[in-house]
């Protein structure tokens, strides 16, 4: 049997007519469900039928409509909406699979294409409810397409379990804030240029992260709208669970206020000398926390003040103490610079009090962590003797580990070259030139990958004119368009998503699986070395993150 997944929809049955067939426990349960979802929900059972207890409690209270007959073909067509000429919305069967006229409504209502659910009964269903957990506009359901509704019933716990209290207030919240910004700036069709938060049901697009040059005056215009956007992507969810109005006020100033009222808490060292104070610059590494330095740890454990990347994970953002003011980067498209300059002044107003700043950044500071230019400023102003830089584990290296990518292997890759895919104010580096036996690692390339694979597989403009024009230069050595690479997203993360493919299909693939920063590309043969294509396969996709966990003798390094 051809193995299928639901289409997982959310209705809204406000002002829908549900026909509830049954008295049992099941019908008092679906009654329910129908109401809290705006519906009206009509009883079908004999006049001597004895409802159970809440059942009947509803029926008295007048929240439920009774219809004392036993079910009749005409009632899919006179019971429902006039807009509709009075055709159900919904049929609910509690009676289940062994009652004879279970396979008959559920034939009727097929045949007149109206939705049915059979208790218990998959094949007579052509549509089931989930397992769900309400809070409030927050809903999530969970299903296993028939296998187990016990099953389904604990995931569920499992999962909401894990979410962090009051996360459906902030969703609530955030929705209230995205709301606001619409009216103020005008730009409801345009809060996002790639259509960002149009549907619950797919990926970021590829374009999220596109770059924005600052002539891009829709940037400006918008910038609160793509601020917003970030926050919902990439803080942690017991940082939204825990929003502010303060925090909201925040995100709807403008930009050019800057200061500590930005940091989310209160700050918890009094003023002292500057001599007390430090600066600490420390990578957080790909993403999974067991992957922190035990110095870093150390800092996040000890620091008066954190200034983090927007792209440092959740599962590292968590380390940090409740009572540590924490400050996340307001970066996005086009508000990088203003972005890196706030943070710097934070940091140094806080060396200024007397406090321990951790500026913490994704992967190692220095691997185009612009931790060089950061030192620098510091040193600008005098606090050359109050940094220290920690190192970190950069993706550029570890994310190709965890996809099962040796960079480096025997008569196949003798070379590992780091590039970023997008050079200062978003101008196109120079691109590598084709060596067999390399392996480059493009970080900062995903927003334009497109561009890039044309670089590296085609010749420059300015190497067509050379040509044009006669000037023996050394011509660039191109790369095939059939050369394997690999799409690395959320490395070491939960969500860690890997997308192998050729240099001719990966804009492709891209474009259909959408986007999940943070994400690096990897070019070379190293790619299939222990991955070998599918044949018939443009490309493939791997999702999930196995975890750290060696399952010898209780030795558990993080799930």
């Amino acid at each position: 049997m051809a193995s299928y997944v639901s289409l997982l929809t959310a209705t809204d049955a406000r002002s829908h007519v549900h026909l509830i067939v049954g008295s049992n426990p099941l019908a008092a349960a679906r009654c329910g469900q129908s109401l809290s979802a705006g519906a009206t929900p009509i009883l079908l059972a004999p006049e001597t039928t004895e409802l159970y207890y809440a059942l009947q409690q509803r029926v008295d209270d007048g929240e439920v409509k009774w219809i004392k007959e036993e079910f009749r073909e005409e009632h899919l067509f006179t019971l429902g909406r006039e807009e509709i000429e009075h055709v159900v919305d919904a049929v609910f069967v509690t009676s289940g699979s062994r009652d004879p006229s279970s396979a008959r409504i559920s034939s009727l209502c097929k045949r007149n294409r109206i939705p049915v659910n059979v208790v218990d009964a998959p094949q007579l269903c052509s549509f089931s409810l989930l397992s769900t957990h309400v809070d409030g506009p927050l809903q999530i359901g969970i299903t296993t397409n028939g296998r187990g509704c016990k099953l389904a019933s604990r995931i569920r716990r499992e999962v909401a379990a894990s979410l962090p209290p009051n996360l459906g207030s902030a969703c609530l919240r955030l929705g209230d804030v995205r709301k606001k910004i619409q009216e103020e700036d005008h730009l409801l069709h345009m809060a996002l240029a790639d259509g960002d938060d149009v549907d619950d049901s797919i990926d970021q697009s590829a374009s999220f992260n596109k770059l924005v040059t600052e002539a891009d005056l829709d940037a400006a215009k918008n910038r609160r709208m793509r601020w917003l956007s970030q926050i919902c992507e990439y803080w942690p969810l017991k940082r939204l669970a825990a929003i502010t109005d303060e925090d909201v006020s925040n995100i709807l100033k403008s930009y050019d206020d800057l200061g500590p009222h930005n940091s989310i808490g209160k700050s918890s060292s009094p003023n002292g000398a500057t001599n007390r104070g430090r600066i600490i610059l420390a990578g957080s590494g790909p993403g999974h926390p067991d992957l922190l330095t035990r110095a870093t740890h150390k800092a996040i454990q000890n620091a008066d003040l954190v200034l983090a990347d927007k792209l440092v994970p959740a599962g590292v953002l968590d380390l940090i103490p409740r009572r540590t003011p924490v400050h996340i980067a307001r970066k996005f498209p086009g508000n990088a610079d203003a972005a890196q300059d706030e943070l710097q002044e934070l940091a140094i107003a806080g060396v200024r009090d007397g406090k321990t700043v951790l500026r913490l950044k994704q992967g190692d500071p220095y691997i185009y962590g612009r931790g060089g230019e950061e030192v620098a400023y510091f040193r600008e102003h005098g606090m050359g003797d109050k940094v220290v830089v920690l190192p970190g584990v950069t993706s550029a290296l570890s994310a190709p580990l965890f996809a099962a990518i040796p960079p480096t292997q025997r008569d196949v890759a003798d070379q590992v070259l780091v590039c970023t895919g997008t050079g200062k104010k978003g101008k196109a580096p120079a691109p590598p030139e084709y060596v067999p036996s390399r392996t480059v690692v493009f970080l900062m390339a995903l927003h334009r990958i497109a561009g890039l694979v044309e670089e590296l597989t085609a010749p420059l403009a300015s190497e067509k004119r050379d040509a044009e024009n006669g000037e023996n230069r050394s011509r660039r050595a191109l790369w095939p368009r059939n050369t394997a690479c690999a799409v690395i997203e959320r490395a070491s993360c939960p969500d860690q998503r890997v997308i192998r493919a050729t240099l001719d299909r990966v804009v492709e693939a891209i474009e259909q699986e959408g986007s999940r920063p943070p994400g690096l590309l990897v070019v070379g043969r190293a790619c299939e070395f222990l991955n070998k294509p599918e044949k018939g396969r443009a490309w493939s996709v791997e999702e999930g993150f196995r975890g750290l966990d060696f399952a010898l003798d209780g030795l558990d390094l993080g799930a």
